[in-house]
């Protein structure tokens, strides 16, 4: 899958609240209903979310998993590994957090920051995320082999709509908590994440788990197109 992030149209947009605030309501309605259809399938579901700094990942997960059975859903936001996890083969620690039958687990960040961050601030080696490639294909094969539905999104906006959600964050007293020294570090890299990105694209989209990338400068899209990649991909798994 060759995609360059330079190239996806950001532009695209509601020009009405009201529009986008009811079409997001029968899209929850509809993964409500698929959520029941999961837990008596046996199935898995997982959601990956990717994606640059600011970029609306925890916007599309709140509204994703807000009108869900929250005994049914497990969100976990990825960061550094802890010691224990450390001590492990790297993908141990997403093995731990795999979903049983007829739950649905979705990662803010996830396996794929061997191939993105660490690659490019150089935490794993170059033998270490060259082999990863293999290594992740691998993982996930064995997942949807077991009947796991994998979903996998890559969100990205512009650099300057980045900069201008960083600026309203450190304005906003509480939205301080969502930037810090990091974030500015890894705007500093934009090209060089954005190689890394694209590359994984290319070696890790598969049949049986392809990626979505998504390009929208607009919240409100975003959050809409990927509920819709959603229904469209449950509503072939599900109604087999």
């Amino acid at each position: 899958m060759k995609i360059r992030l330079d190239d996806l149209p950001l532009d695209k947009k509601y020009d009405s609240k009201g529009v986008y605030v009811e079409e997001l309501a029968d899209l929850q309605l509809e993964l409500l209903h698929y959520q029941r259809i999961l837990k008596e399938s046996k199935r898995t579901l997982i959601f990956v979310f990717e994606g640059p700094d600011a970029a609306g990942k925890g916007g599309v997960i709140k509204r994703l998993a807000e009108k869900l059975d929250p005994r049914q859903v497990r969100v976990y936001s990825i960061i550094k590994p802890t010691p224990e996890e450390m001590n492990h083969p790297y993908l141990w620690r997403f093995w731990t957090k795999i979903p049983q039958s007829g739950e649905i687990a979705v990662f803010d960040r996830s396996w794929y920051g061997r191939l993105m961050v660490e690659r490019v601030e150089k935490f794993a080696t170059e033998d270490e995320w060259s082999r990863a490639y293999d290594e992740i294909n691998n993982f996930e094969k064995y997942l949807t082999d077991n009947g796991a539905i994998l979903m996998k999104f890559y969100l990205h906006i512009s650099k300057d709509e980045q900069l201008r959600r960083f600026r309203s964050r450190e304005a906003d007293p509480y939205k301080h908590w969502k930037i810090n020294d990091e974030d500015w570090r890894n705007r500093r890299k934009w090209n060089v994440h954005n190689q890394a990105s694209e590359d994984a694209f290319a070696k890790t989209s598969t049949q049986w788990a392809p990626w979505e990338v998504l390009g929208s400068n607009y919240k409100w899209w975003m959050r809409v197109a990927v509920m819709r990649k959603i229904i469209k991909r449950l509503d072939k798994e599900l109604k087999k």
